[in-house]
């Protein structure tokens, strides 16, 4: 018997989110009301090639307080196990999101510049909408070039929620 793929809900103050995990890594993160969340779940069976069911474990519930935390306030980074499933190109974007600082934001062109794609946005842009560890991997933290919020799987209320948890955070840190 193969492993399986574990999930369960987790309810943010900005919408439910799905928390996964297959083995002692997290491979889920993600909006339940995206468009993508379905094509989301098919994706990973077949890649990782469990089935998924309904349950918990040690990595579902370490994600859920280190959640917690995060929309208290009290957590900037998360320090998880996880796998990736994608492209090369996907996991190098994904990687590159995780140098996004906490309260900052960075542009579609501006990872694509840092990753030596100064032509990339838009494959960039594709990249980070396909993350399935949305927060964990800071997708939200991407922004278009004039800092307009664009598409989100949360929803653009959900991203604007994040970014401003996030910048209040940062400022009564540095007020501290």
């Amino acid at each position: 018997m193969g492993k399986r793929i574990v999930v369960r809900p987790y309810v943010a103050p900005c919408g439910e989110l799905l928390l996964g995990s297959y083995g002692d890594d997290m491979c889920l993160c993600d909006w339940r009301a995206s468009s993508r969340h379905v094509r989301n779940l098919e994706k990973l069976r077949s890649a990782l090639g469990g089935d998924i069911e309904e349950g918990d474990s040690e990595v579902l519930r370490l994600a859920a307080g280190q959640l917690d935390e995060y929309f208290a306030g009290r957590r900037r980074s998360f320090n998880l196990p996880y796998i990736v499933v994608g492209t090369r190109f996907q996991a190098m974007v994904w990687a590159e999101l995780d140098t996004i600082a906490y309260g900052q934001t960075r542009s579609y062109a501006g990872v694509a510049l840092a990753l030596g794609s100064p032509g990339g946005a838009r494959a960039v842009a594709q990249a980070v909408g396909a993350n399935r560890l949305s927060i964990i991997v800071p997708c939200h933290r991407v922004v278009g070039k004039d800092q307009a919020l664009t598409g989100y799987a949360g929803g653009i209320a959900a991203k604007k929620t994040l970014l401003l948890l996030e910048e209040s955070s940062a400022f009564v840190a540095k007020m501290a």
